[in-house]
C-alpha cells in the first residue's frame, strides 16, 4: 500500500516503512562512506618522526593528516609539544590548540 503525499504541487510516493527499517537504511547509507585506517610501515613512521623532531626545533608549519571517526583530517599549524607519556602532539592552529594522538597520524608534511 502506498500513500500519495501532495507537497508543493508535486505528487510524491512514499512506501510505508517502519522507522526501524529507515534507522538500518540510514545507518548502512553512513557505513558505506566510513573509511579504515591505513597500516603505517616502520619506514614511514621514522620519517614522519624525523619531520616531527624538526617541526617542534624549527617551529616550521606542517600539514597533518589523522584518522579520525571513520575518516581522514587534516590540520595545518605548528607542533607546540610533543607528550611521551600520552604519546599525542598538541598542534597550534592559529591559537586554537589540538590534540592528536600519534598512532592516528597518517602523514606530515
Amino acid at each position: 500500500m502506498r500513500n500519495i503525499i501532495r507537497d508543493r504541487g508535486n505528487i510524491k510516493w512514499t512506501a510505508m516503512m517502519l522507522p526501524e527499517h529507515v534507522a538500518m537504511l540510514r545507518d548502512l547509507k553512513m557505513s558505506e562512506n566510513n573509511k579504515s585506517k591505513p597500516f603505517i610501515d616502520e619506514q614511514q613512521l621514522e620519517e614522519m618522526n624525523e619531520t616531527i623532531c624538526y617541526a617542534i626545533k624549527s617551529k616550521s608549519i606542517v600539514i597533518v593528516t589523522y584518522y579520525k571517526e571513520y575518516d581522514y583530517k587534516s590540520v595545518m599549524g605548528s607542533i607546540e609539544h610533543y607528550d611521551i607519556v600520552s604519546r599525542c602532539i598538541r598542534i597550534d592552529n592559529k591559537g586554537v590548540s589540538l590534540n592528536i594522538h600519534v598512532e592516528n597520524i597518517i602523514d606530515i608534511k
